[in-house]
């Protein structure tokens, strides 16, 4: 039974770029180009693929690491890693989003120690810097407490400066502290079974984020700071960024 291990959530379709963790990107899925960067940038973690699909698992198996079989009926990737956990049986575990190439072994390390404090649940937020960003429904935003914990997400832009009708330039991002959420989360083993035990929230399934479940069922999530560089592959464009980011 490891302390901490890393589980990566692994769905075959997706909406905005369908079978995107299989896109080819100089030679391999995506979905490679993520385990080979966990697997190096932090190597003291025991790594785990949830999967829902056959075609997903071959690649990795192949490579050499190590794939659970989940079913194709959850709604959303905590669900399938609160399956996999089952199996892995650890008492705290880190979420890495399959399309998140970029991940550093300090925003894992980081998650971590969080996730060892008095906390069932904690993710990590990066200062938006361009308001072309902060107003991108993709960019999830994140609104702290003054205490560190978070007080709410939305795809909208947050907060809304209203003595400007919403339109903000670069300059009042950053002044702001707009802060952008990273699909990291780590979460206590108890917190994972009972979020899978939960119905789906009125406010997730509006915004299509899971991580409000936790918060309108009264968890808190405690909310890290992170500069390391990241590019998360929600749509095609995002997959050309990052093969121009590989050199």
């Amino acid at each position: 039974m490891p302390q901490t291990a890393i589980i990566v959530p692994c769905r075959l379709e997706s909406t905005r770029f369908p079978r995107k963790l299989l896109h080819v990107i100089k030679g391999k899925p995506l979905l490679l180009w993520v385990a080979e960067r966990i697997a190096k940038e932090a190597p003291e973690f025991p790594l785990f693929f949830a999967v829902d699909d056959a075609l997903l698992a071959a690649p990795l198996e192949k490579a050499g690491f190590k794939a659970i079989a989940t079913s194709v009926s959850h709604q959303s990737g905590t669900d399938r890693i609160a399956e996999a956990n089952r199996i892995v049986k650890a008492q705290h575990v880190i979420n890495v989003q399959a399309d998140e190439p970029l991940v550093s072994g300090g925003q894992l390390r980081d998650l971590a120690k969080l996730i060892a404090t008095p906390v069932a649940m904690a993710t990590l937020a990066t200062p938006f810097t361009t308001a072309l960003d902060f107003a991108n429904p993709n960019q999830v935003k994140v609104i702290l407490r003054n205490d560190g914990r978070a007080l709410y997400f939305s795809r909208s832009s947050m907060p809304y400066a209203r003595d400007f009708a919403g339109k903000v330039d670069d300059a009042w991002v950053r002044a702001n502290g707009c802060l952008r959420h990273l699909g990291l989360y780590a979460y206590k083993a108890e917190l994972l079974e009972k979020f899978a035990s939960l119905p789906v929230g009125r406010l997730e399934r509006i915004e299509k984020l899971e991580q409000l479940r936790v918060l309108e069922n009264g968890f808190d999530i405690a909310v890290g700071a992170t500069t390391d560089p990241t590019i998360g592959v929600d749509t095609p464009e995002d997959a050309v960024k990052f093969e121009a980011a590989l050199g």
